[in-house]
This record gives structure tokens, sequence and C-alpha cells, in this order.
């Protein structure tokens, strides 16, 4: 049933692609029929509404996406083609009236919005449309088409060229904008050491539009801002100054650039400004204070475009815990030179705008830990509710992609008996090639990283030239970043989760540890799962035979009795019993009755249907229930068992033992339609085969016993 179902998906999501086009094509065919008979008002109406009702839902989904898919934006573009050429039909003049340029206007739409293809396909369509409406409708020849088909076509190609090209050209600037704001933000909050900084082998906390750590990032360069540009502008206000200047050092230590100005001029300089030129420069460079009264003063101002008078000028260096971050400076037109208290209000502004940048940042790395701690306690939330090996691998995949951006996932368990390792769960590129993959335990990072306990690769770096992920022949797709995590419990790792992703660094220093501790939650639950459904197994299921057990088979029993009951359906219960099987115990030792057990159990559970249940009732007491069944059905499969069992031979150390077994059936809701009366009516047939003799199939009738075939 598998391979059909399979067969079947493809074909069933053709036809669901299918019904938008088709569609368009049959409202386009009852607009022809309708452009060349008379109105049927109430007809008319209802296709109308059917196709504007038609039209709204594929625009409102359009509206909710970014961009479309190929048929979608057929089947919402040919609509609104068909609205239109319906609307010049209505209008003055019909096709060559004034209003047939609305078609144009469509087109120029669908050739903007819309990919090559659905342009042309709506093109098609409009020509084909006109076409069917000149011919059927209007009576008329083809060459009256022909103008305004090519007409179509020049203006199609026409907008999909211009048309597409500027609002490609007016995307491009948007990105543009927005990764230069990212930029800026990220460098502006490297300066404040809100974000780690970049190094060779390791990128910086990535920042994603719209993510939480943009959110947390801008909110305290903003918070940073607001209290520097306010404690500046007191300062300048309270001292007489025409500018006040925060300059802060670059990453590499040689540039200076504005960080926070206040000034009474219209612009200043952003830099970079040299971090050895001038009297910034020789602030740094002593690491104290350093001021100029006079004609000097004004060569020492790198940042005015056009300097104006400057009388005083003072750089006082920024230090923070014994490492100068930045400098402060300070002019005024009056030369009147930086007084000693003048200069500790400088200092403390200083000191001020250090602690305002250092409680920013612990109160960044707060929220940062409150961030994370609540994604963990949402991950661990979802995998505490997860009770099946199925769900926790299901809750793994999603609650990483909290922690970081991947494209690739893979979820790989152990089994320790056999040495292999199996892919459980794909998620990404090539996953229906790998999901259900075995391989034997080797010197591939899988191996590795189950056998040492330890995440490889070392920093996620990937090289699929030197390193082997399952085996040489089981490969996933080509990625940048690669990390094979173990899920560990009390030291003993139950398999791997692996995450890939086509960027570079992508698990970096920030991001691993989280996810280190994610796997050993996933581990966790991974092993509750497995207990709990090593638990329902025991509770549900014989030691001996694999077959359920006597309360798991009464209550599936019961089950199948009120549903056959409830909907009128034929169901039949069978007994099955080994004939003079304490005279096997007594003769050839429990041992070999137990292979005889567990050889019918086996027999049985061969010939069940998958909507039968079997059950080992007691001892050598077998149950079978089997669903829509009749009585004459339930008899031939009883017969199938004892015969097929009386051809059985065990080999046992004695020799070999053939057995054989009395079997009784009974019907429902003839016998009843609850487990006890049907029970004992079958136990009733049961104990009516032993009595005639054994090795023979008894069914129950009434009152009265029917005999079934015997040996």
């Amino acid at each position: 049933m598998d391979p059909l179902v399979r067969a079947l998906l493809p074909l069933q999501r053709a036809l669901l692609g299918a019904v938008g086009p088709l569609s368009s094509v049959a409202l386009g065919a009852y607009l022809v029929l309708w452009a060349s008979r008379p109105p049927l008002a109430p007809l008319d109406a209802v296709v109308g509404a059917v196709a504007l009702l038609s039209l709204a839902t594929h625009l409102g989904r359009r509206l909710r996406r970014a961009y479309g898919t190929t048929r979608g934006d057929l089947t919402l573009f040919s609509q609104v083609v068909l609205v239109a050429y319906a609307a010049v039909l209505l209008a003055p003049g019909g096709i060559d009236g004034p209003y047939h340029p609305v078609v144009y206007a469509v087109l120029m739409l669908t050739a903007g919005f819309s990919s090559p293809v659905v342009t042309a396909a709506t093109a098609s369509y409009a020509v084909l449309l006109e076409a069917a409406l000149g011919f059927f409708a209007l009576q008329r020849g083809i060459s009256r088409l022909l103008p305004h088909a090519v007409l179509i076509g020049i203006f199609s190609c026409l907008n999909l060229a211009l048309f597409r090209a500027e609002i490609a050209r007016v995307r491009r600037l948007s990105r543009t904008r927005i990764e230069q704001e990212l930029q800026r933000m990220k460098e502006a909050a490297r300066s404040y050491r809100l974000l780690g900084a970049p190094s060779s082998t390791v990128e910086p906390r990535t920042l994603r539009p719209g993510g939480e750590e943009e959110r947390l990032v801008q909110s305290g360069i903003d918070e940073i801002h607001t209290a520097l540009k306010l404690s500046l502008e007191l300062m300048r206000q309270s001292l007489h100054l025409r500018s006040a200047v925060l300059m802060w050092l670059g990453r590499s230590g040689e540039w200076l650039h504005v960080q926070e100005a206040v000034t009474d001029q219209e612009s200043l300089l952003p830099g970079p400004f040299g971090a050895r030129d001038g009297l910034p420069g020789a602030a740094l460079a002593r690491g104290q204070t350093v001021s100029l009264v006079g004609a000097r003063a004004q060569k020492h101002v790198p940042y005015y475009a056009a300097p104006p008078a400057v009388g005083a000028v003072c750089a006082v260096p920024v230090v923070e815990h014994g490492h100068v971050r930045g400098v402060l400076v300070v002019d005024r037109e009056a030369r009147e030179p930086i007084t000693g208290a003048e200069e500790e209000l400088l200092q403390a502004t200083t000191r001020f705008a250090v602690r305002v940048i250092e409680n920013e940042r612990v109160f960044a790395q707060l929220e940062r830990t409150k961030l994370e701690q609540g994604k963990l306690y949402r991950a661990v939330g979802a995998l505490s509710s997860s009770t099946t090996e199925t769900q926790v691998i299901e809750a793994c995949v999603n609650s990483a992609r909290e922690f970081a951006a991947f494209d690739y996932a893979v979820v790989t368990l152990f089994d320790r008996s056999a040495g292999e390792h199996e892919i459980c769960a794909v998620s990404g590129e090539g996953a229906e090639a790998l999901v259900g993959q075995r391989f034997r335990h080797n010197s591939g990072l899988v191996s590795m990283v189950v056998a040492n306990r330890h995440a490889l690769p070392y920093r996620g770096d990937y090289d699929p030239e030197r390193q082997v992920v399952f085996t040489r022949r089981l490969v996933p797709p080509p990625m940048a970043s690669l990390l094979v995590l173990p899920l560990l419990v009390h030291d003993r790792a139950l398999g791997t989760l692996i995450l890939g992703s086509h960027r570079r660094h992508a698990f970096s220093d920030a991001v691993r540890p989280t996810l280190e501790v994610l796997a050993s939650h996933v581990a966790v639950s991974l092993s509750n799962a497995r207990m709990l459904t090593r638990l329902e197994d025991l509770a549900t299921t014989d030691g001996l035979t694999g077959l359920l057990n006597k309360r798991a088979l009464i209550e599936q029993a019961e089950r199948k009795l009120r549903s056959a009951h409830r909907y009128g359906r034929a169901t039949a219960v069978m007994v099955c019993d080994i004939d003079h099987f304490k005279r096997v115990n007594d003769t050839y030792g429990h041992d070999v009755g137990d292979v005889v057990i567990k050889g019918l159990g086996e027999l049985l559970r061969r010939i069940k249907r998958d909507t039968d249940v079997v059950g080992r009732f007691g001892g050598e007491e077998f149950v079978i229930v089997c669903e829509q069944t009749e009585l004459a059905g339930a008899m031939l499969l009883a017969e199938r068992v004892r015969a097929e069992l009386e051809a059985t031979t065990f080999h046992t150390e004695a020799g070999p033992l053939r057995v054989t077994c009395s079997i009784g059936v009974a019907p429902a809701p003839a016998a009843g339609t609850t487990w006890e009366p049907v029970f004992k009516a079958t136990d009733d047939a049961l104990y009516a085969s032993k009595r005639a003799g054994r090795n023979r199939v008894t069914a129950w009738a009434g009152r009265g016993l029917q005999q079934g075939t015997a040996a």
C-alpha cells in the first residue's frame, strides 16, 4: 500500500496545483459564452460572484507573501485579465473602444510583480481570450486580432524589461540601505562592546533584521546615545562651548571616528581621523588631559569642514579599566583657557560616559541571557511534552532553530548491540535519500562524536574534501559550516544532532555552548521516550511471545466489539489451546514448552490480518479477535491455524516434537455485544472441541455447537 500512496501523492499535488489555472480557463470560456448570447441574470450573477471571490482569495494569499508561486501568480493575474476584459466589454465601445488599454495596464502589473514565465503565460491567455471573444462573440476574422496581439506582446516585453528592472533596482537599494544600517549598528555595538569583536576565525553574533538580537542591540545603542547626548549638551551649555565631540578608537587602534557630538555648527565631519595626529593624538598617547589656547588651538580641531574661530580646545582621554577607548574633545570661541575645575568636569563626563556604556553592556548581557533562558525554557517544555522518539526529534529540530540559523539538520541514533548508526530524521536538502539509512561504526565524524562524546569539527568549520560525516557513500549536501553534537545521557551517547549551514562560521562560540545544552536535554528526552515505550511494551506485551498480554488483549477486544456493535459489523473471536500441553512440559521440560508456545505465537502473528488482534490469554491459551469477519470466514481461519500447527515439527534435544490444538469460535453480535458473553461462548466451543477428541475446530451456534473439521 505504501508504494501506491507514494505514487499517488505527486498526482494529487499536480491536480491540486492545476485547479487554479483550470478555473481561469473555465471562467474565460464562460465569458466568451456570456458575450455571445443574451444575458441570463441569475446565472451570470452567480458566476460573476464566484470569479470575484476567487480573485479576492488569490489576491489575499499573494499579499500575505513577499513572493508568489508560479501557479498562484498565473491564476491571480489570468483572473485579473479576465475581469479586465469583462469590464472592457461592458464599457462603451467594447474591445475596440477607448478602454481596451486597461488590459495593457494589467499586463504591466503582471510583468512587474511576477516571473517571466507567468508574464508570458498571462499574455498568451489574454491573446487567446481576445481571439475567442472576437471569433465566437463578435463574429470577426483573425486580422482584427493581430494588432492587439502584437501590442500585447510588445507591451509585455517592454514592461518585463523596464518595469522589473526598476523594481529590482529599488529592491537592491533597499537591501543596500538595510545592510548599511545593520553595519552601522554593528560598528556602534562593537565600539561599545555590546557585540563581541570578530576575529579571523569567528564571526560576531549574527544580527538578523527584525530579530530579538537586533532589537536588543538597537535598544542599547539608543539608550547610550540618549544619555551621552544629554550629558554632552549639559556640559556644552554650562561651560559655554561651541562643540563637544566624543571620538572613539576603531578596532585597529589607528583611527578615531566621531561617536557622539553636540555643536552649534551646521555639521561636523564624521572621520576617520588619525589616532596619532594633533591634540587628540597627544591626549591618547599621554593618557591625560591636554589643552591649548590661542591661534594654535584652531589647528588641532579636526572635525570642522570649514573651521570657525577657535580660542581654546581641550582633549580628555576616555579610559575604561586602564585601557584608552577614545577621547573627548571640546572647544570654544573665547580665548579663555580651560580651568582645572572645568577639566575635572570634563573628566567626570568621560567617567559618566564609560559608566553609561558599562551599565548598558551589563543590561544587554542580562537581557541576552534572559532571552537565551526563555528559548531554553520553551525548548525544554516542548521536549518534556514529547512522549515518543518522533516527537522528541521534531521538537529538537524546531528548538534548535531558536538558537542558530541553519539550513540542514540530522538526528542519528546509535544501536550499540549491532554497532550501527541509523539516520532517523533529516530536515533540508537530500532528506529522502538519507532517512532510514544505517551504517557501521567507522572513523567518520558521527562515529567519532559518539565514541569521544565531544562536538566536532573544531569551531564548526567543515571541509568535505577531508572530513567524512556518515560514510563515503552517504554524503550530506555541501555545507560551509557543520556541527555534530553528541546526545549524552550519563556520559553515554545515544546518537548525534547534526546542524549544517551554507554560511561560514555559523556555529561560533556565541551559539555552540547553548546548542550543547540543548543537545543534552534532547538526549534526556530521547532516553525518557525510550523508557516510556519500553514500559508501555512491558505493560501490554507478553514477554515470551511478543503478543498482547491478557489485560491489553481484553481492552482491544472490548474496543473492537463496541465499534462492531455501533456500526453493525460482524466480528468473530477464536480461542486456541494446545492439546496435552502439560504432558509436553512433563516429558520434555518447560524450555521445550516455551519453544512450542513461541512457535504457535509466531504462527498466529503470521496468519492474522493487520486489523486482527492476537494475544496470549494465559498458559498455552491464545485469543484472536477477527474484525469484520463472519462465522464462516473465522472457521476457515481457525482450520488453517489447526492444520498448520499440526504440520509443524519442533526440533528439541529429545528429538522432533509435533503438537495439535483445539479451537473454539464464536460470532458477535450473535453470541453477545460485550467481551464477557462472547468469550464465554468461545470458551464453551473450545471445551466442546476438547471433549470431542481434541485437534478440531468447534463453532458456537446458539444453544448448540457446530462441529468443524477434525484430524
